[in-house]
């Protein structure tokens, strides 16, 4: 069975929102809550926090968590969990998964994690996943801040995008739009290939890195999840909306 490595990539030089990770929410860092709700996943081999910091390092120190120093040129969050698995602890064979759990995503499940493996499980030829979680609210559905996603009858990813889509003269629930959730999983060599391969135009158009892999002929699964409250953190403005919602939330209190 393929192996599972988990890494949180963080660091404090953020251009919309310096210092998110240690950015406090209901008493604790963001980081904390992503942490420790990613550790309730069962099946990981290696989970682990990638930084290029001192404090965000210290911090996960402090706290007993494995943590792996990262060069500070990395600009997006995959190339940095590239690094990041090559220094895991693991000698990583082509098949085995690498999941980019993102550390403003405070709200995440563990089910979420799972929803993400599982099509590496059912299906041997998935190069890689992401989550796709249901929009039931039409604002979301506008928002230029949250990713959406479009796939095919087979759950294949055929494009991501910051716009509304699939294009609808009026939403509705029943569209079954999806936003892009902060969780991706990677066979080792595709993540591999992933990082080694340029900047692709739609990447670039949409601003949307997921973008470079339809891109290329390649494909994605999609790992769809139920509507949930399920918030990430782009700005402090957020941070309230955030905070209410997290202690609502069933793991609150769990961890």
């Amino acid at each position: 069975m393929a192996r599972i490595v988990g890494i949180v990539p963080a660091r404090m030089a953020a251009s919309r929102f310096p210092g998110k990770p240690m950015f406090e929410l209901a008493g604790r860092p963001m980081l904390e809550h992503c942490f420790l709700r990613a550790a309730k996943f069962a099946r990981w081999d290696v989970l682990a926090v990638a930084t290029c910091d001192r404090e965000i390092a210290d911090f996960c120190q402090y706290k007993g968590w494995p943590v792996i120093w990262t060069k500070d040129t990395h600009i997006r969050a995959l190339d940095r969990v590239a690094e990041a698995a090559t220094k895991c602890g693991l000698d990583l064979t082509d098949d085995d998964i690498v999941v980019c759990v993102q550390g403003d995503e405070p709200m995440l499940r563990p089910e979420m994690i799972a929803a993400v493996v599982k099509p590496f499980d059912d299906d041997a030829t998935v190069k890689g996943t992401m989550l796709g979680v249901h929009i039931v609210d039409e604002a979301m559905w506008h928002n230029p801040d949250i990713v959406k996603l479009v796939h095919d009858r087979q759950g294949n990813v055929l494009y991501t995008s910051r716009s509304p889509i699939p294009y609808a003269k009026a939403f509705t629930p029943e569209l079954m739009a999806r936003r892009v959730g902060g969780i991706f999983g990677f066979r080792w060599q595709f993540l591999r290939w992933f990082t080694e391969t340029p900047e692709s135009p739609l990447e670039k158009a949409e601003s949307c890195d997921s973008n470079r892999i339809p891109d290329n002929g390649f494909f994605q699964r999609v790992a769809p999840f139920p509507a949930t409250t399920y918030f990430s953190v782009d700005s402090p403005a957020d941070a309230a909306l955030v905070e209410g919602a997290m202690r609502a939330d069933p793991l609150w209190g769990t961890y």
